[in-house]
């Protein structure tokens, strides 16, 4: 079984320590099994301050990043004021040199900026709250800070944005875990959105639209519902009422992203459900999920994920219809 350590530090925020324990342990398998087991931990095993009006006490010590598959270190409220090793706790940088070779690190919020301080994030994408990006950036410039996305995916380093983004990581992780339908049944049963639309663009503030000004989320349903159609930006606007310019404008304003830029997205993930669930040929696929040829399809799921339409039919496949292993 997958397991996962969560280190809780001192002044930590209860809601991004409770998402990963949330997220993963609610994962079942075809019979019903666990699909992970989720440990918290604090660097000695003591209880810890939160950043609530509680502490906390947990079961284990740093002991049990040593044998995790997945090491997720949840934001503290002090931790957008790291420069550098000397502001991180003692005794973390030990904890953390312990973490086995192959494992994932994972950071919610701003522990990005510890993960930073210990060296982890030097020469790699990652992301972090909006509100404090800048400062990342000019306090880490090794790090290519990326303030756009919800999570950055590099592999065995993982990083989210703010607070709830440590949701949509933990389902990112679900889904290239065990494919997009245990994701799914994670956040149906968590009433949580299985994939959010647009990075956090969408969440930096922004003047309020004048109360009479019409928005997208109509046509963003409508479009939803006809992905297999070739709907064009002149479409969209038709439909929303608009002009072209306005229309762009206004979407990316609630989105965070262009219109055709948000269309390719829902294609892939309609094309990548369809490859996961479903035996239509690739011409099948393709044509479902709106891309129109084959060719066209592979292109468009190569630039996004980086495989071919087989290989990830062929991987997903595969970890759903295998038994989970002990």
């Amino acid at each position: 079984m997958h397991r996962v350590a969560v280190l809780a530090l001192d002044g930590v925020i209860p809601f991004e320590l409770s998402i990963p324990s949330r997220i993963f342990a609610t994962a079942r398998g075809p019979a019903g099994e666990p699909l992970y087991e989720v440990l918290t931990c604090t660097l000695d095993g003591g209880p810890v301050r939160t950043a609530a009006d509680f502490s906390i006490a947990a079961a284990h010590d740093a002991d049990a990043l040593a044998t995790a598959d997945t090491v997720v270190l949840p934001a503290a409220s002090s931790h957008s004021a790291v420069t550098g090793p000397d502001d991180l706790p003692p005794g973390l940088l030990e904890a953390l040199s312990r973490v086995r070779p192959g494992a994932r690190t994972v950071s919610i919020c701003v522990a990005t900026f510890v993960l930073a301080a210990a060296g982890l994030l030097d020469d790699r994408p990652a992301t972090t709250h909006w509100k404090h990006a800048e400062r990342f950036a000019a306090t880490f410039p090794r790090v290519r800070m990326d303030a756009g996305v919800l999570f950055v995916d590099d592999g065995d380093v993982l990083t989210s944005a703010g607070a709830s983004s440590g949701v949509d990581l933990c389902l990112h992780l679900l889904r290239r875990d065990h494919g997009s339908e245990v994701a799914n049944q994670v956040a149906r049963s968590c009433v949580v959105p299985p994939w959010r639309d647009g990075g956090q663009a969408q969440y930096i503030e922004h003047p309020v639209p004048e109360p009479s000004t019409a928005g997208t989320a109509p046509t963003r349903a409508w479009a939803l519902s006809r992905l297999g159609e070739p709907l064009q930006l002149a479409d969209l606007a038709r439909h929303a009422g608009m002009s072209r310019r306005t229309f762009t404008r206004r979407f990316r304003e609630e989105v965070g992203t262009s219109p055709g830029q948000w269309l390719t997205r829902q294609r892939i993930e309609l094309a990548r459900r369809l490859l996961e669930t479903s035996d239509l040929p690739m011409d099948g696929v393709a044509d479902r999920a709106g891309f129109g040829t084959a060719a066209s399809f592979r292109r468009h799921l190569h630039a996004a994920l980086g495989v071919s339409p087989h290989a990830y039919r062929r991987t997903f496949r595969a970890t759903r219809e295998e038994p989970a292993r002990a």
